[in-house]
């Protein structure tokens, strides 16, 4: 199998012979083995009943049922460990993302990049979701070095060993591109044709930005601090610490140079706090180490490739 379509479904019945359409017409021409996977994920509506009878009409055509509505990261999840393909493709299923740009995606894939992410542009949604997410995006690019314009699209190409090694959970699905370049795979980003919601409304509310801010702390810390909580929490702690130590040593010089009483002055009680903080700062990233190197690892390295079977067979 040479591409494999992976979509997350929820609730997009009157979507999905249209999508079905769009990449059957994108990927034939290639001349590829390829195969679609749609992920049922809880839907409510006929969206099953479609995939079924798509799957009946069209071989290339894979589908897979949740029980409930698990979220998309579940979804993916679902999808990735189902492809058999040796490139993968996710795009959502509202018709948003143009299947006609999947043949630029395998050119990158096949150009040497490990993941291609797309790029909305210009982006077809209204201003209280582009904002959002302009200023969601200043800040995930900040925060993590990687520089990405769109990192929440769902139009993404992979290797399939990015998709084997580079594990989601929760609304991890939006830092795909993140964990894999930490994980030492070259990830780039095209822009893409965006197209206006046909069908239904967007299932994402105001909240998933609140939540997105927890998830990029989650893979900050996942990506720089796993085996290492003590640069991050003891950071933390000296800094509070040493503020604590200024402040106290301040007013030390006030009462040896007769500026009494002290004891009722507000920055006292701010400077012990601070102290206090920070010496239980440095403890939990302690408690944090002793965890980390008690517990099993996963290797701190990733290999690319090998050349005379460099580091032997599983045998």
């Amino acid at each position: 199998m040479d591409v494999s379509v992976v979509v997350p479904v929820f609730e997009e019945a009157e979507s999905l012979p249209i999508l079905h359409e769009e990449i059957g017409r994108a990927l034939a021409p290639l001349g590829r083995e390829y195969e679609i996977i749609f992920v049922d994920d809880g839907s409510r509506d006929d969206s099953w009943a479609v995939i079924r009878d798509l799957a009946a009409r069209d071989a290339h055509v894979r589908g897979i049922r949740f029980r409930r509505n698990f979220g998309k990261a579940a979804a993916l999840t679902a999808g990735f460990r189902a492809a058999r393909g040796r490139y993968v493709i996710t795009l959502d299923a509202d018709l948003q993302d143009d299947p006609a740009e999947i043949p630029r995606f395998l050119e990158m894939l096949e150009a040497g990049w490990d993941v291609v992410s797309g790029w909305k542009y210009p982006r077809r949604d209204p201003w209280t979701k582009r904002w959002p997410s302009k200023l969601f995006n200043w800040a995930t690019r900040t925060v993590t070095g990687v520089h990405l314009h769109d990192f929440n699209c769902g139009f993404k190409g992979y290797r399939q060993q990015v998709v084997r090694e580079v594990r989601i959970y929760g609304m991890l699905y939006r830092y795909i591109a993140v964990l894999a370049h930490w994980r030492g795979f070259r990830v780039t980003e095209i822009k893409v044709h965006h197209r206006p919601r046909r069908f239904g409304r967007s299932k994402f509310g105001v909240s998933r930005f609140a939540v997105g801010f927890f998830d990029l702390i989650t893979v900050l810390f996942l990506t720089q601090y796993t085996w290492r909580p003590l640069h991050l929490f003891g950071s933390l702690g000296l800094a509070s610490l040493g503020l604590g130590v200024l402040i106290n040593a301040y007013l030390t010089v006030l009462w040896f140079t007769g500026h009494r009483p002290i004891g009722n002055r507000p920055l006292l009680m701010l400077g012990v706090l601070l102290m206090i903080i920070g010496v239980q700062f440095i403890s939990f990233g302690l408690l944090g180490e002793m965890i980390a190197h008690i517990s099993p690892r996963e290797d701190e390295y990733a290999i690319r490739e090998t050349v005379n079977d460099a580091i032997g067979s599983d045998d």
